[in-house]
Parts: C-alpha cells; sequence; structure tokens
C-alpha cells in the first residue's frame, strides 16, 4: 500500500482487512485505537482498493468493446437458427435479436461513458495546467458584476419621482406569501432542472467512496491527511456539507436557523426559475434571486475542486472569491468525484441524502466515528414538539388563513384546516385547549405516558387523516416558510399595518404572541427579548413537520412519549424511534460495501444485533477487525481497584455512592495517586450531580484542602462555552508547574462520563498521566425512553448467553461510556499513562471482556490498593527516569 511514512504493522494489517472487505463487498466493523494512525490507514486501503478496481474495470469495458467492435455485423452462428423455440417458448431467433441488442445497446453505452470521461479528464487537465483560464474567468466576472451595478443604477435613476409605483411594489410584495394553487397529491417530484445545458453532470459510472464523520472539523482534518497522503494529487474529491455551513450570501446567511436558510435558499432558486417561465409577460412583482447561484460560475467552481482537493473552509473562500455557490457547485461535482467527504447526518436521514444527489447504489460507505451511529441514528429520526409550538402555530395558521382565505385555492384550505385540526387534537391530548395561552394552562394530570403509534392515532382521533399526504403537501407548499414571512411581516408590535381593517383582523395574532412573550406575570417567566429571539428563531411548524412526518413510521418501530408537566406550554410529544435498523437497511442494501470505524467500538455486539442482523445483513456478511495500539506495552497501566486505602469495598451503586464512607475512600485514594502522578490527572465521574456532591463532602471533610495542595482542581463546567477556557487553564497550570517545580505537581480536573470532556478531547503527555473512572456510569433505567427500548429489545432480540438483551444493553451503554472517557489519555506512540477503573464490578467477566482489547490484554485486578499503589509508583520512576 502506498503510504507517507514507514507503516506500523498494526497498520498494514488494518489496510489488508480493509481491502479485503471492500473487495469482497462486506460490511466491516474497523476498530483501531486513536493515535495509531486510522485516518491515513483507511485513506491509503480505500483508495488502493479504488485504484485496481477502476483498473480492472476499464480493462474489463476495453474487452467489451473489442468484443463488440468484432461481432456487430451479424447474430453468431449457434444463435441464428430459426425454426426452433426455446424452453420459454420463444423462438430461438427472436431471443438472439434481444440478445444482441442487449450487448448493441451496453457497447453503445460504454463508449458513451469513454467520451465524457474523456471529456472531463481533457477539461480537468487544461485548468490544471492553464492558469490564464481562472484570470479570464476572473475577468469576465468582473465585466458582469460591472454591468450589474450599472443596471441597477439605471432602474434606481428610473424609479426616482415614482411613489405611487414604490407602494403598489410594496402591496405586491405580499403575494409571496400566498401558497401557490396546490394541484395534486400524487403529483410527481418536480426537479428544478438547470435551465442550460446540462453539461455531463450525469456522466459515466464512477464508482465512489462517501466517507462520514460526525462533525465538520473532523472532516476537515480528514481532507488534510488526504491532501497530505501520496492520494492526494490524484484523487477527486469533494466536501459536501449543509447550507448553513457552505452558503456565501450574507443576507440568507443572517437568517441563522437551518430551515430557514433552506427556505429561503429554495424560494430563490424558485424565482429565478418563474422568471425564466414568465418571460416576455409583465411582472409587477420583484423577487430576489441569488446572485452566486449563477450556472456557469457554479461549473467553473465545480471543475476547480475536481482538479485539487479542498476541504469545506477552502471551497467556501473559493465560492466568494468565485462568486458562485459552494453548496450547488460541490454538488455538481458529485458524479466525477471519486471520495464524497460528508457528515454522517447527511447519509443517514434519505430525504436529506436525495436532495443531496447522493446515490448509493454499489458504492462504499465509510463511516468513522461510529462509536455512537445507533444514538445518531435514533436521533436524526426522532422529534419533540412543546405545547406552547403547537399552541403558537395554530394562532399563526388561523390567522394566516382568516387573512388570505378569499386567494387560497380550495385544496389549500382543505389541507390547512386538516393541519390544524391536527394542531387541536395534540394539543387536547397535552390536557390543554389550542385557543388559551398555553403558559397559564396547569395540566392536571401530570406525568410520562407512552403509548404505540396507532394507539396515539387513535386516541387523538386523528387515525381518519391521511399523514402522508399531510406530510408530501408541507414539503410541496412550503407553507411554513410562508408562515414564517407572514409573522415576520405582521407578528411584531412594531409592524407597519396599512389599515385599520387589517390592523382589526391581525390584532388577535398579535396579541397571542405578546401574551406568549409576556407570559403570565409569574415568577421566573424568560425576559420579553429572549422569548422573542427565541420565537424568530424558526417558525413553529417547522418543528411539527417533523413530528408529523415521525408519526409515519411503522407502529413496531416507535413510540410516542407525551410528557406533561405543569402547564401545557411546558408539556411536550415526543417521537422515540427503537428500531434505527429500519433507516439504516437502505444503506446496506444499496451499497456495494459498508465500513463502520472507529477508535473505540467495543462492545460491537449493539452494531452486529441491533443494527446489522436487523436491517436484513447476511451474518456471515459481517466481518469484525480489532487491532492493538502502537504503544509499548509498558506505556500504559490500566488497573481495576476493588478496595481502597481503608479497605472499603469500591461499589458505586445508586444505594451504596452516597454514603460518606465511599466519597471519603474516594477522596483518600485521590490524594494518594496526586502525590506521585506528575503533570494531570482527569478524574471521571457518573454524572454532575453526583460529582458536585463528592466535591462538596470534600470540602466539608477538608480533603479538597489536602488535594489541593499537590494538583490544582478544575471542574468541568456545565456550558459548551467556557469547555475551552477551562481545558486553557488545565494546560497552563500543568505546564507551568513542570517548569517550576514546587510542591505543587500540576493540575486535578473533574470531569463526568457523556458530558463534554469524555468525548473529542485530548489528553495527552502532561495533560493526562492518569485517568480515573469512578464507580460505573449505568444510564438511569428509570427513564421512560430506556424502559420502552428495553421491554422492545426483550421482545424481537433473542438471549446471548443466558442474559435479557434488555440487560446487555444497559451494559453495553454503560461500557461504550467507560470506554470513550479512558481512550481520552493515550494519543500517540510515546505517550503513557495509567488507567484507574474504581470499583469491583469491573473485575467480572462479563464487563472486563467489554474493555478495548488493547486495554483489556493489559489491565491488573488489584483486590487491595497497596499493591496498585505499589505499581503506580514504578511508573512515576521510569517516567522520571525514561521520559
Amino acid at each position: 500500500f502506498p503510504f507517507p511514512y514507514a507503516p506500523y504493522r498494526i497498520q498494514e494489517q488494518f489496510m489488508e482487512a480493509l481491502y479485503g472487505a471492500l473487495e469482497a463487498g462486506r460490511v466491516g466493523i474497523f476498530e483501531s485505537p486513536t493515535g495509531t494512525g486510522k485516518s491515513l490507514s483507511l485513506i491509503c486501503g480505500a483508495l488502493s482498493w479504488l485504484r485496481d478496481w477502476e483498473e480492472k474495470r476499464r480493462q474489463e469495458e476495453a474487452r467489451l468493446l473489442a468484443l463488440g467492435a468484432g461481432g456487430q455485423n451479424g447474430l453468431t452462428p449457434q444463435l441464428a437458427r430459426p425454426g426452433s423455440a426455446d424452453t420459454a417458448g420463444q423462438p430461438d431467433w427472436v431471443t438472439a435479436f434481444v440478445q444482441k441488442k442487449e450487448e448493441r445497446d451496453m457497447v453503445d453505452r460504454l463508449k458513451e461513458e469513454q467520451i465524457r470521461r474523456k471529456k472531463r479528464e481533457d477539461r480537468l487537465e487544461k485548468i490544471r495546467h492553464n492558469v490564464q483560464l481562472k484570470y479570464a474567468a476572473k475577468r469576465k466576472r468582473c465585466e458582469e458584476d460591472e454591468a450589474k451595478r450599472l443596471l441597477q443604477l439605471s432602474k434606481e435613476a428610473l424609479s426616482q419621482g415614482a411613489g405611487e409605483g414604490v407602494l403598489d411594489q410594496l402591496d405586491h410584495n405580499e403575494e409571496q406569501l400566498i401558497l401557490a394553487e396546490y394541484e395534486s397529491d400524487d403529483e410527481k417530484k418536480v426537479v428544478s432542472g438547470l435551465e442550460e445545458d446540462d453539461d455531463d453532470l450525469e456522466e459515466e459510472h464512477v464508482t465512489k467512496i462517501y466517507y462520514c464523520s460526525r462533525t465538520h472539523s473532523q472532516l476537515s482534518q480528514f481532507v488534510r491527511e488526504v491532501q497530505k497522503s501520496p492520494f492526494g494529487k490524484d484523487t477527486r474529491l469533494v466536501s459536501l456539507g449543509s447550507r448553513q455551513n457552505l452558503c456565501v450570501n450574507e443576507e440568507v446567511r443572517r437568517l441563522g436557523a437551518l430551515q430557514l436558510i433552506n427556505d429561503r435558499c429554495m424560494e430563490m432558486q424558485k424565482n429565478k426559475h418563474e422568471k425564466k417561465s414568465d418571460e416576455g409577460k409583465k411582472r409587477r412583482v420583484s423577487h430576489t434571486m441569488c446572485p452566486f447561484y449563477s450556472y456557469e460560475q457554479m461549473q467553473f467552481l465545480r471543475d476547480e475542486v475536481l482538479v485539487e482537493v479542498k476541504d469545506i473552509e477552502q471551497l467556501v473562500s473559493l465560492g466568494r472569491e468565485t462568486k458562485a455557490c459552494p453548496y450547488y457547485g460541490s454538488r455538481f461535482a458529485i458524479p466525477a468525484a471519486q471520495l464524497v467527504v460528508l457528515p454522517y447526518q447527511m447519509l443517514l436521514h434519505e430525504p436529506t441524502r436525495n436532495a443531496a444527489g447522493i446515490k448509493l447504489k454499489e458504492q462504499v460507505v465509510i463511516i468513522d466515528e461510529a462509536h455512537n451511529l445507533i444514538d445518531t441514528i435514533t436521533c436524526i429520526h426522532s422529534a419533540e414538539v412543546s405545547g406552547s409550538q403547537l399552541c403558537c402555530a395554530h394562532s399563526q395558521l388561523s390567522q394566516y388563513m382568516e387573512r388570505y382565505r378569499k386567494r387560497l385555492k380550495a385544496k389549500n384550505l382543505m389541507y390547512i384546516k386538516q393541519i390544524l385540526y391536527l394542531l387541536e387534537q395534540f394539543v387536547a391530548m397535552l390536557g390543554g385547549n389550542v385557543n388559551q395561552n398555553p403558559g397559564c394552562q396547569a395540566v392536571s394530570q401530570t406525568g410520562t405516558v407512552l403509548k404505540s403509534i396507532n394507539d396515539f392515532l387513535f386516541q387523538s382521533q386523528i387515525d381518519n387523516i391521511n399523514l402522508f399526504k399531510v406530510q408530501r403537501y408541507c414539503e410541496k407548499s412550503l407553507i411554513s416558510r410562508k408562515l414564517f414571512g407572514f409573522v415576520e411581516r405582521y407578528g411584531g408590535p412594531a409592524s407597519a399595518v396599512k389599515t385599520s381593517k387589517e390592523n382589526q383582523k391581525l390584532s388577535g395574532l398579535q396579541n397571542f404572541l405578546l401574551t406568549l412573550q409576556q407570559g403570565c406575570d409569574k415568577e421566573g417567566d424568560p425576559p420579553v427579548e429572549a422569548e422573542h429571539d427565541q420565537f424568530r428563531t424558526a417558525s413553529p411548524l417547522m418543528q411539527i413537520e417533523g413530528f408529523l412526518s415521525a408519526l409515519t413510521n411503522a407502529n413496531q418501530d416507535g413510540r410516542v412519549i407525551l410528557n406533561r408537566q405543569g402547564t401545557v406550554g411546558q408539556s411536550s410529544l415526543k417521537f422515540l424511534l427503537l428500531n434505527p435498523a429500519v433507516h439504516f437497511a437502505k444503506v446496506v442494501e444499496e451499497c456495494r460495501a459498508v465500513i463502520i470505524a472507529g477508535g473505540t467500538m467495543q462492545p460491537v455486539a449493539d452494531f452486529r444485533e441491533q443494527l446489522l442482523c436487523c436491517a436484513g445483513v447476511d451474518p456471515a456478511r459481517i466481518v469484525e477487525f480489532s487491532c492493538g495500539h502502537v504503544i509499548p506495552p509498558e506505556n500504559i497501566l490500566p488497573i481495576i481497584l476493588c478496595s481502597g486505602p481503608c479497605n472499603q469495598q469500591l461499589e458505586f451503586t445508586y444505594q451504596t455512592r452516597d454514603l460518606p464512607q465511599m466519597m471519603d475512600e474516594t477522596g483518600r485514594i485521590l490524594c494518594n495517586l496526586c502525590n506521585v502522578i506528575p503533570g494531570g490527572v482527569v478524574c471521571f465521574f457518573p454524572s454532575y450531580e453526583y460529582e458536585k456532591q463528592v466535591y462538596g463532602h470534600w470540602e466539608k471533610t477538608g480533603l479538597l484542602s489536602r488535594l489541593a495542595a499537590k494538583k490544582k482542581i478544575f471542574q468541568e463546567p456545565k456550558k459548551a462555552n467556557q469547555v475551552e477556557q477551562v481545558l486553557v487553564e488545565y494546560a497552563k497550570c500543568i505546564k507551568r508547574c513542570s517548569q517550576t517545580g514546587g510542591q505543587m505537581t500540576g493540575a486535578l480536573l473533574l470531569s463526568v462520563v457523556g458530558g463534554k470532556m469524555s468525548e473529542g478531547i485530548n489528553f495527552s503527555d502532561d495533560l493526562g498521566r492518569c485517568v480515573i473512572m469512578v464507580g460505573m456510569p449505568y444510564p438511569n433505567i428509570r427513564s421512560p425512553e430506556l424502559q420502552e427500548k428495553m421491554t422492545w429489545l426483550d421482545k424481537t432480540m433473542p438471549r446471548a448467553a443466558g442474559q435479557a438483551p434488555s440487560r446487555v444493553l444497559i451494559e453495553n451503554l454503560c461500557m461504550k461510556a467507560v470506554n470513550q472517557s479512558i481512550g481520552r489519555a493515550i494519543r500517540h506512540q510515546k505517550d503513557f499513562a495509567s488507567i484507574l477503573l474504581l470499583d469491583h464490578r469491573y473485575a467480572r467477566p462479563a464487563i472486563f471482556n467489554k474493555l478495548p482489547q488493547w486495554i483489556r490484554e493489559r489491565t491488573q485486578v488489584k483486590p487491595a490498593f497497596g499493591s496498585a499503589f505499589a505499581e503506580l509508583r514504578k511508573v512515576r520512576t521510569c517516567s522520571i527516569l525514561c521520559p
């Protein structure tokens, strides 16, 4: 395998296993600890396979074209015998004719693909070696901008003095708020095609690798790795992202909310196509069109993307420079791309996937950082709406219908009435009335109730409404966007409404919005400004559309949770997806191969059983690969500690962890460790509440001051925007202590499992010389959502090794969280750290075997604290002698 440097042996094994899985069309679960060069192994292994695969395809195409050229002038003798019939009753000459036609069609198709490929390669080569083309394109853009500016100045000069015309135009701007006629429920989806020549957007079949990761920063890091790899110059790579990340139109970006940005962008495109179709007609309404949605400039941007590997930041800069939309320009590059890099939410949500033009048939998908894959699919396809959102949407939609009743067609009115009825019934299910302020309506029966989808539909008396049709109407009519525009125009108290008659009509909406903002003058109500900002972020109907879509899932795959709390406004309806496999099934069915990769994938049983087997994947198609770490065995010391310095057994169950002696023993362990471990110590607690409770207890007993004498103590903040500041101070303190020496030896960071510090943060080198896990972070089994998931698993999944599936789920959730947290310490080949698991239950075989292999094989179980402390002192001595 080509590699930028001599690979580790485990990297070679990883690439060999990956190559084999792609070649055989498998579904692979790949685990490679952070610090072992996983990204480079994925790049070099997958792109090596792609290079070889393309070469085989080229050879096969050449062979077929040669055969086609040789045997196209007549039928082969054995197929041309007339008068006989085959087993299906067709004469041989008919069968031969059909076969020959298929052969000719295939040869013609291959020839067309060759022409398109050659055209694309020639164009990219010309761009690659001819800088003058870029300057010519830039000069042309400047000329166009100047022409537009002069045209605008001319229009402004003409419009001066035409005051009446301006007022007329303002009146007609309101036309944009009116729904277009909705013709048919079965209307085919209209694709807003490009008015210019399609060029080679629908070009030859290019086998692609779709690489997905969790965040845009991880994707950018991956692209930079591709740039550094031996494949960086020859790979056609395109980075995809949301409009929120790629839009370069400042007017649209200012809208903030993703849904508003999406809708505004779609509206601007629609305006462009409407202008084209209405050419020649006298138009009185001025619609805004996006200046960056220029087909010619987007073609240029597409070619620039294909010529050289670019990450999202470089793509956005190029879009601004070329005045071309990066969002659509990058999509135009998909057909010719070999490697498509995208967030995995975009790939896992089928409507988003289809909208982006992603076709998975016979392609390869690699999902990196996939340890949260099941949770991600569940979250993407779950939805929640509050009582205040339901009431607000009902009021807005009622006012909209009253104002434009005479202008709306019958079908629009019918669907609006259906949506209003749905909203009324949803609020009734929460124990409220849509016509009253949700913040002032107390709920008589509080608590959480779970219902099946069918039970919810029957009890809310909406089972007679076709939700699929309502959902389709919302998508096509863009009703939520129209409603948002209506509220923007008339909803605020400062809106300029022209006549007293209109004022009278709209006063109901304004009053309702004001009461929503002001609440009921009770204590704890949010400030008016904050509430108004929250309201302006997006139309509540947008959120409700997601809930309606979730209700179209199969009855057995999800549950509806009615959460009644205090007032109707605080209550909510939530759809919980129980079976994520139904939404992953299409991915594994269509793709040639799927690779699920991560630094810590243990325990893998969840992926294999809940996701893959439930999605219909043949167990023989699933392959698992786990490699060790590149660090020497002596660089890591994992210890399971069963008791503390005072022989108190360590078992942090819900019943025992609050005992003073348990909190005291934990403090004594940390005091002893901080005396001998240099640099940074990171201690993970099961929850924020328990960490706060222990901290308070240590303050009272004086243990905290003993700890603070050796390590400066930092606590993980709950607010995400404070995390960076705490980490900077923590790192500064460790660096200062290592340089100055003295009694203070570093810092102690008290963190929380599942918090901001347990994922994505690197505690490399002195930042994490010891990672401590206090107890076992089991999830809250009293949670109604978790209880429902456990019940569903017990009904649908077989027992494994005598254990109920629900029990396995609880253990797996716990150990996934543990593995993510303890993997924060070792981040590169020369790093070293100790890992302490404070609970004797970690030594149980069922739990012990769920630790990552590279940690498990080096773990020592210590019944007493003395022997564990002796081992830690050895590590301390080694680190001083051989840093």
